[in-house]
């Protein structure tokens, strides 16, 4: 194992990762002079300790900048041998330092006198076919090889990235700009595992365009890029109630320009980059994007939200790629920070429940043909920043009953019903649905449950899903720990669905207080019981 330091924008980070990454064990052994000796990775594989010694031997046997080789393994794959899978229809998996795919790695291998297979899989092999495909690129360019800046079109070819400003951005951001940086990967004992020492050099390429982007339309912090119309849907069967992480399979500016080309037909509503300095939004919320090619089945998610069976999962997901891969040994703090800020959002918007059943990795919902985010995603550390930026984990936070027992937190929520309700799906409802039952003169509420350790004044808000056959006096009745009614509101309920409505703020007991939502009152409508949160 190692650890990355990168001083972007003047700034110091690190991450821990495996020199390489995992990888099979190559076809073709290195040259016996090469001086690094192997050190096991997490799936058992052995790996160079050193790499610097490796890039300089590609870097000269096919005359390419040993620094220009580093910083494009390092845009591509932040220094790890990946094992690419095929993210999205059409696209080749990546593979080794270098992320080569399809006819670069076959070229590239075949230009250095090794297998594809050993280009895939041995460090080495990898590098030398980059920087052999790398070479025969500057050749067609007709590249001044001894100017660093000249190398910047070959550079361009290599990426695969075809939109210009995707690639303005691959060029002048990622490559030239950790050049000009600097980058070092250590081993744990704190050797080196590689070195990029500052370059200071301008690309001569056409740099990205100087405009004002438009900020994403559901989340402020993001870059609007819209998909075109053939890659998603307007329409959406269900609302949203999942949200889906999926990995590029390659980098961030390679994904939001094949996400944005008609020939893709498929697209994602969110892409974070590799550092989590940008996010580019491509589809409304609202919207249905092509993300996950399955139906659901909860069975695959521990039983849970099975009403959803058979439903095409992109009618109620939200979908958010990460530049990078599945196969990846670790993914950086600054992107894990910027997602779980974006999922905050998502979720708070959308009124998705922040677990581990609702916030999900694509191979968990599309296991056949998917593994991303991969086994290294850290999902306790996500999941608790998710929850953590969204003011929910702290000992006096939020306590919410959903009318789906299944989504709370038994320790503390608690949902119930007494006489003949109905459960319903129309849009607007939180979490997994809700239960209307008629007005009537008789006393069979839904009950929703909290337990509170000490006595606590909190405030009440109810959700529901607003129609014109609702109650427009729909009483909601709170109690305290002994039973004794501490307050009660009747609200109409043909009026402000789908958002939080606050009921009224109480002084309740310790142990476990409730709140009832009757259905004794003016009859010829129905109450709606989706959810209540005390807070």
């Amino acid at each position: 194992m190692s650890t990355f330091r990168n001083p972007f924008a003047a700034a110091a980070v690190a991450l821990v990762l495996s020199a390489c990454g995992p990888q099979a064990q190559p076809t073709e052994a290195p040259p016996a002079e090469t001086p690094s000796q192997p050190s096991p990775d997490t799936a058992g594989s052995t790996l160079p300790r050193e790499l610097d010694p490796l890039f300089a031997q590609a870097a000269q046997e096919f005359n390419v900048p040993a620094e220009l080789l580093k910083a494009v393994s390092y845009a591509e794959t932040r220094w790890q041998m990946v094992r690419g899978e095929a993210e999205f229809p059409g696209q080749q998996p990546a593979f080794g330092l270098m992320a080569l795919r399809g006819e670069d790695l076959e070229q590239g291998a075949a230009l250095a006198g090794v297998t594809a297979e050993a280009a895939r899989t041995d460090a080495l092999s990898n590098l030398r076919a980059g920087a052999a495909r790398l070479s025969q690129l500057a050749t067609d360019a007709n590249v001044e090889r001894g100017d660093l800046a000249a190398w910047a079109p070959a550079v361009a070819a290599l990426s695969g990235i075809t939109q210009p400003e995707a690639q303005a951005e691959h060029v002048h951001r990622s490559v030239y700009a950790v050049m000009n940086e600097g980058a070092v990967a250590l081993n744990q004992d704190g050797s080196v595992v590689v070195s990029l020492e500052p370059v200071k050099v301008e690309a001569k390429f056409e740099r990205p365009q100087v405009r004002a982007m438009a900020a994403g339309p559901d989340y402020a912090s993001s870059i609007w890029r819209q998909a075109p119309s053939g890659n998603y849907s307007t329409t959406r069967t269900h609302k949203p109630s999942m949200i889906i992480i999926h990995t590029c399979e390659g980098s961030y500016s390679s994904c939001w320009s094949w996400l944005t080309n008609s020939a893709a037909g498929v697209s994602a509503h969110y892409v974070v980059n590799e550092s989590g300095s940008e996010i580019s939004q491509l589809v409304r919320e609202a919207h249905r994007a092509y993300h996950i090619g399955a139906t659901y089945d909860c069975s695959l998610n521990s039983s849970k939200e099975c009403w959803l069976n058979g439903v095409q999962s992109n009618h109620f997901t939200i979908g958010i790629e990460h530049g990078g891969y599945a196969s990846q040994s670790s993914f950086p703090a600054g992107q894990i920070d910027a997602s779980a800020k974006l999922s905050c959002d998502i979720a708070r918007d959308n009124a998705i429940i922040k677990d581990s059943y609702h916030i999900v990795a694509h191979g968990k919902l599309q296991p056949a043909t998917r593994t991303d985010p991969g086994p290294n995603w850290p999902w306790s550390t996500y999941l608790s920043k998710v929850n953590s930026y969204c003011g929910t984990t702290t000992p006096s936070g939020d306590i919410i009953i959903d009318s789906n027992s299944a989504n709370n937190d038994a320790s503390k929520a608690r949902f119930s019903l007494t006489g003949a309700w109905t459960d319903g799906y129309s849009a607007g409802y939180y979490g997994s649905g809700y239960y209307y039952a008629a007005t009537e003169a008789i006393s069979a509420p839904a009950t929703f449950e909290f337990y509170l350790p000490t006595a606590q004044t909190r405030t009440i808000d109810a959700w529901w899903v607003a129609g014109t056959n609702r109650s427009t006096t729909a009483p909601f009745i709170a109690y305290n720990a002994a039973g004794s009614e501490v307050g009660r509101v009747s609200v109409n309920q043909q009026t402000n669905g789908g958002k939080w409505v606050q009921l009224g703020t109480y002084s309740f007991s310790a142990g476990w207080n409730k709140v009832q939502l009757s259905r004794w009152t003016t009859p010829g409508y129905v109450v709606m019981a989706d959810a209540v949160r005390v807070r």
